[in-house]
């Protein structure tokens, strides 16, 4: 374990290792690694995942307390994404400080900004409670990724990166039926009081018991960051990435609830059911996603490829709801959800194109783009809703499958961008052996 924090925090951390340690039949270095890495860094995503799209559920609740239109919601939603523009410095405190420190610290910051939004009046103060939340929980996917690809083997990260994204995506499932139950009783300010103490505990065991980093690597350079920003290859790769996930993130954490209400008109026990349903795909579609990309690597299979094929899935659901087609609008929100864990395969790919002191940097790039496409997407979505007439909060259908569609478009584009160096060594190796053939007979 790394040096101790202080006198009080040393003999915690003594008395860990004792606990992880001691007697004739110590924990394997597996299980010390599960329970000491990999179940912190993944209930901090838990929570960040909770918090992210908790407002699904409670919008109905914020727009009748607040007199909130679809651009309000739209932005006290999307608000939690602006931790964006702090991913890359946290991916710098990664690699340098380690993951234990810097995660204990940001949780912290989410328990003072989730008791803040519990005890807030009016929506500016919601807005930034909820900035604050998205601050100290928005990263946790850059510091748990980090701490994965730091402690398991790269043959083992996309399977891993999948176990962590599932339990992560387990908040998703609790901001639904769980908390639906929760908020008759005690509401939607004492759910966020109740999270708020849960983050605090989080706090607490990772800055405790996880270990420091031990890899021995140097700490990063400040020109590592100039080469991860100058890399071609994480551009390709970070549009596609970003349309997937953050289009998943924004749907799930606030538009699908809308999408369902105003357009396929079902009611709000039908409308929780679906977000159990969604949250639950989103969940066991992570752990799908891993588990396949491992097996299709043993098979030669890339998962740059894998990730081109999920996203082709993801525009057919969402075409298949802008048209109205006659399929289950269960399973086409199970795979729209499904696919915000599409994060297990490019968080998987970046080690292939950076060395393993240069990750958290690489990471919070990706995070960063992703975190800002999520902000855009749920305020544009909420912008281009409003142009139409609202009542009540309210909005034609129209509304809905237009901004979807916007959605779509870019999706394509991000596709086509990504797979472009490949259909284009294609294109010329195809005009290679036409001029060949074309020589020979000749």
């Amino acid at each position: 374990m790394g040096k101790p924090d202080g006198p009080f925090a040393g003999q915690i951390k003594r008395a860990t290792d004792r606990l992880w340690c001691s007697g004739e039949a110590p924990l394997s270095r597996p299980a010390r690694i599960f329970f000491s890495v990999f179940v912190p860094f993944a209930a901090s995503y838990y929570l960040s995942y909770f918090f992210r799209t908790i407002n699904a559920l409670i919008s109905s609740r914020l727009t009748a307390d607040f007199d909130l239109g679809a651009r309000s919601l739209g932005l006290l939603t999307s608000v939690f994404f602006l931790s964006a523009f702090f991913q890359v410095p946290i991916g710098v405190l990664v690699d340098r400080h380690g993951p234990r420190r810097v995660q204990s610290g940001l949780l912290l910051i989410a328990a003072i900004g989730a008791a803040a939004f519990s005890l807030g009046s009016t929506v500016w103060v919601l807005v930034l409670a909820r900035a604050l939340v998205g601050l100290g929980a928005g990263a946790a996917v850059v510091v748990g990724f980090k701490a994965i690809a730091t402690w398991y083997p790269r043959e083992r990260l996309a399977l891993m990166n999948g176990c962590f994204v599932m339990v992560g995506a387990l908040g998703a499932v609790t901001a639904t039926a769980p908390a639906e139950l929760l908020l008759t009783s005690i509401g939607w300010r004492g759910l966020f009081e109740a999270f708020a103490f849960a983050t605090m505990i989080c706090a607490a065991m990772t800055f405790f018991v996880v270990p420091d980093q031990t890899d021995g690597l140097p700490p990063p350079a400040t020109a590592n960051l100039k080469t991860v920003l100058g890399d071609m290859r994480l551009w390709r790769l970070a549009p596609l990435s970003t349309m997937c996930i953050s289009t998943a993130w924004a749907l799930q954490g606030l538009w699908a609830a809308p999408w369902m209400e105003d357009v396929e008109k079902l009611d709000r026990p039908a409308i929780v059911r679906h977000l159990f349903v969604m949250a639950i795909a989103l969940s066991l579609g992570s752990l799908a996603l891993g588990a396949g990309a491992h097996l299709l690597r043993k098979r030669g299979v890339r998962a740059q490829d894998f990730l081109l094929m999920v996203a082709g899935l993801f525009v057919a659901a969402e075409l298949a709801l802008i048209l109205a087609e006659p399929t289950s609008s269960y399973v086409l929100w199970a795979i729209v959800a499904s696919l915000g864990g599409a994060s297990v395969l490019t968080y998987a790919i970046l080690p292939e194109y950076f060395p393993a002191n240069m990750i958290g940097q690489a990471n919070a790039v990706l995070s960063s783009c992703h975190i800002a496409g999520a902000f855009f997407l749920q305020y544009t979505t909420g912008f281009v809703v409003n142009l139409w007439t609202g009542h009540s909060g309210h909005y034609p259908p129209i509304a809905y499958r237009m901004a979807f569609a916007l959605i779509v478009i870019l999706q394509i584009v991000a596709a086509i961008w990504f797979a472009f160096p490949a259909i284009r060594a294609r294109l010329g190796a195809g005009a290679k052996i036409s001029f060949r053939a074309t020589s020979l007979e000749a």
